[in-house]
């Protein structure tokens, strides 16, 4: 979507702390014994204290109320009985509607004790997703974002997961742009415009430059098994600097 008024923006900003806030809390709950789908619940508990609908559940039919994925699940991990463990890199996705405004947002959360590979690749990913947020401004290509990826990428000796990229949002889940590329695309002339609002999400990866698909038809994993991190901020670009909706 395009924000046209206040109102709209209003809302997005409404939606947009209410992820935040969800993720702030399914963060804090994290821990060792913990399953994916008690965590889930965390979550799915929250949303409906703000009166919030899940929206992968909604747009998708997923059947969950969050995307929870460990390791070399690089994202739409399904919750269920697997219980987290020390060492391991837990990503946390959470998108929602309220009053007909969508967000999206997620990040990587390491279980101490912490490999020095693990705190790296978080560092080099977080690093990356704000200078992608830095591109996105009225005028820009597009290929502005993924080339600022790349090149954080490269400097934390890590590779970009290339099939998977951001994407629009606000009206709903998934709309224009799709395709928002996390890589650098010398063919992608599309330009970003002063009020369209999109999920910036980098995906990097400790050796993998693609996932496939997993067996229940949801989950994406690292073809070589290669740990994977992702941070996603929804975002509405300006002729300056983007306004972040999701920071809690």
């Amino acid at each position: 979507m395009s924000i046209e008024n206040e109102r709209d923006l209003d809302g997005l900003k409404r939606i947009g702390r209410v992820v935040a806030l969800v993720l702030r809390e399914m963060k804090q709950r994290l821990r060792p014994g913990i399953t994916t789908r008690e965590l889930d619940d965390v979550g799915r508990r929250a949303l409906e204290r703000f009166g919030a609908t899940p929206a992968p559940a909604l747009t998708y039919g997923f059947p969950a109320a969050t995307c929870i994925s460990v390791n070399d699940e690089a994202a739409h991990g399904v919750p269920d009985d697997r219980v987290v463990r020390p060492g391991d890199l837990v990503n946390v996705d959470v998108s929602a509607e309220l009053g007909g405004f969508f967000a999206d947002t997620g990040a990587s959360i390491p279980v101490p004790p912490v490999a020095d590979e693990t705190h790296r690749l978080c560092l080099s990913t977080r690093r990356a997703l704000k200078r992608a947020i830095a591109t996105a401004r009225a005028g820009r290509r597009f290929n502005t974002l993924g080339r600022a990826v790349e090149a954080e990428a490269r400097r934390g000796g890590f590779r970009v997961i290339r099939n998977l990229a951001g994407h629009g949002v606000g009206r709903g889940l998934h709309e224009y742009p799709e395709g928002l590329a996390c890589c650098y695309n010398p063919g992608d002339r599309r330009q970003f415009s002063a009020g369209l609002v999109v999920a910036i999400e980098p995906f990097l990866s400790t050796g993998a430059t693609e996932v496939r698909t997993a067996a229940n038809g949801w989950t994406e994993k690292t073809v070589d098994g290669s740990l994977t991190a992702q941070y996603e901020h929804t975002v509405v670009v300006t002729r300056k600097q983007a306004i972040v909706v999701t920071r809690a």
